[in-house]
């Protein structure tokens, strides 16, 4: 998992496709990382939906409400798009 977060962490403010776990691709611009997660900012109209929140790193709604949160451990391959 150490390697996931560094290469997301090598990533960040760059637009990427992910692929997790179960086979699921995501593609968006990678907004935050932690030891945990990934925070991905999905391409607008793109097939992605979410309600999850993120609260950024000024306070809540500094990317908005629509982040998807990724866990590391899910993650199976990230490529720079």
């Amino acid at each position: 998992m150490e390697e996931a977060y560094y290469n997301c962490m090598r990533l960040k403010n760059r637009k990427v496709r992910i692929m997790t776990r179960d086979m699921k691709h995501y593609t968006g611009t990678i907004v935050d990382v932690d030891y945990n997660n990934v925070y991905l900012r999905p391409e607008r109209g793109g097939p992605v939906q979410t309600s999850a929140f993120y609260p950024g790193p000024y306070g809540p709604g500094w990317y908005g409400n629509d982040i998807l949160t990724l866990s590391l451990f899910t993650l199976l391959a990230i490529a720079l798009i």
